[in-house]
């Protein structure tokens, strides 16, 4: 079976990404890392939710190939993965810039700001 394209370019990488950031709180995390690797504890502590939330939604987030991960000791890091398509890496930066003026995503990056620190993830 052959997926349908528009003028030759494939929509499935397309189509992955966007059902990704189809979510408040996935849009969030991208916003939030578009600043940067994080730790998972950061994240939490920034969205004010709870661990298994953020761990389904950064899930949801690698199998669409928009985060990737890194364990350092017990801790999980992420970061925002570039795209290979370079359609689909403005998308990514975009919701970084765009959503990042919201004052949802001003409050999420107080409270980041707030956890992050020496010892924060002990």
């Amino acid at each position: 079976m052959v997926l349908p394209s528009v003028a030759g370019l494939d929509v499935r990488p397309f189509s992955r990404v966007f059902r990704a950031l189809s979510d408040e709180t996935r849009l969030r995390i991208v916003a939030l890392l578009a600043h940067g690797e994080l730790c998972v504890c950061h994240i939490e502590n920034a969205l004010a939710l709870p661990q298994p939330s953020v761990s389904r939604a950064l899930g949801i987030l690698k199998s669409a190939g928009v985060v990737d991960s890194r364990r350092d000791g017990s801790w999980v890091h992420y970061r925002l993965v570039d795209q290979d398509t370079p359609e689909l890496q403005v998308v990514i930066e975009s919701v970084g810039k765009a959503f990042g003026s919201q004052r949802v995503m001003r409050s999420d990056l107080v409270r980041l700001k707030k956890s992050c620190g020496p010892g924060a993830c002990e």
